[in-house]
């Protein structure tokens, strides 16, 4: 069994990159469109160059708290966010921008847009003025029955996200350098046939939500740019798509664009091949063979120690094919804390022998009282690193 080191779980967030930055805070003067002049700061320290930094004193994003109400599940919101900044990556590199939360669509904007197009006669029961008839869903007719009419006319967009990106224009002077843009795009549209009545699903084609949502990617730079402060910036956009409500595992982005400045209409869109698959599966087997017997291989053993477990769930992140991430649930009843250290080292010795060391493994091992243990091995590391909670 190979030695386990004992460290702080802030120490885990080290692993994803090479050594940090751990200057003091840099000072800086945020240039705005206006040409006044705010005060902040930008951290000069990085847990990982795949992180950008945060302007602080941090700035909460103009709709706040509605990425939670509008995405199936907590793993959607979750990459619909960490996705973005992915993407973003392409045009803002972190070395170059700062990141800041979304300032200029605020609350009910968005809330606005998420809407469908409405009659006029659906204005008056919405209690809505025309000027604010700008829903970006499909507009649907007054008459004819209600769940042929849900089912015909799909909800295609759940949410909008704004990042704003600071770049550096002189010595500690910043301003709005880029936008980045998530549009969260429904892969199964759910309705009902009358108020508060049963729950009907419908699965949208990715050809269906691809087409759709370029268009309505094309009507939010549109408007965007109507915005004072976003004439002149480049904006990226990316369309996510969503996972039902009872996945697992997150959806993911599957097309980006590229904006310059001044530019008001969308070029070529750049596909992105990233995708979620759950372990063990039958999508799994079929188009990840190798990988699907390295997990069944390591359960396997897993369930020797406890002959009548098998809740091992396994989350695998690919991009263009290649598994870079393996993130592993283990929820277990224990009876002492030793006996928990005890299978930890138990599990980290199988992570060592049965995961290609090309691979991030993390394992999250859990009881009925919370979090017991994590351990991540990073690729081609001999050791992995491990924390025990108290």
């Amino acid at each position: 069994m190979r030695k386990i080191s004992m460290v702080a779980l802030s120490l885990v967030l080290l692993l994803t990159a090479c050594a940090p930055n751990f200057q003091k805070e840099e000072q800086i003067v945020q240039k705005k469109d206006n040409d006044t002049t705010e005060k902040a700061i930008i951290p000069k320290y990085k847990i990982s160059d795949e992180y950008y930094r945060t302007k602080l004193p941090f700035e909460p994003g103009a709709t706040r708290g509605m990425t939670v109400n509008n995405l199936n599940t907590r793993y959607d919101i979750n990459e619909f966010e960490t996705g973005l900044m992915r993407i973003a990556q392409n045009s803002f590199p972190t070395d170059q921008y700062a990141f800041k939360e979304g300032q200029y669509l605020d609350n009910k904007t968005v809330r606005l847009w998420l809407n469908r197009k409405f009659t006029d006669k659906q204005l008056k029961e919405e209690k809505l003025s025309k000027e604010e008839n700008i829903g970006l869903n499909p507009m649907m007719p007054d008459s004819g029955d209600i769940k042929a009419l849900n089912e015909k006319y799909p909800i295609y967009l759940s949410h909008i996200l704004e990042h704003n990106y600071l770049v550096n224009v002189k010595k500690e002077t910043y301003q709005l350098g880029g936008v980045a843009i998530g549009i969260a795009l429904n892969s199964v549209h759910y309705y009902t046939k009358e108020a508060y009545g049963a729950v009907y699903e419908k699965k949208i084609p990715r050809s269906v939500l691809e087409k759709e949502g370029k268009k309505i990617a094309q009507e939010v730079l549109t408007r965007m740019r109507k915005i004072d402060e976003l004439k002149d910036v480049p904006i990226t956009i990316g369309l996510f798509e969503q996972e039902s409500r009872s996945s697992v595992v997150p959806g993911n982005y599957f097309a980006y664009t590229k904006v310059p400045k001044n530019g008001s209409n969308i070029g070529s869109w750049e596909s992105v091949k990233e995708k979620y698959v759950l372990f063990p599966s039958a999508y799994a087997k079929e188009n990840h063979r190798d990988d699907m017997t390295f997990y069944e291989n390591f359960k396997q053993e897993v369930e020797k120690y406890f002959p009548n477990f098998n809740g091992v769930i396994g989350r695998g992140f690919y991009i263009d094919g290649q598994l870079q991430e393996l993130s592993i649930d283990i929820p277990i009843q224990f009876y002492g804390k030793a006996e928990a250290i005890g299978f930890t080292q138990f599990v980290t010795g199988l992570v060592m022998e049965h995961f290609p060391d090309y691979v991030t493994v993390e394992v999250n091992i859990s009881s009925v009282m919370g979090p017991e243990a994590l351990i991540v091995r990073k690729p081609e590391k001999d050791e992995p690193f491990v924390h025990i909670y108290q």
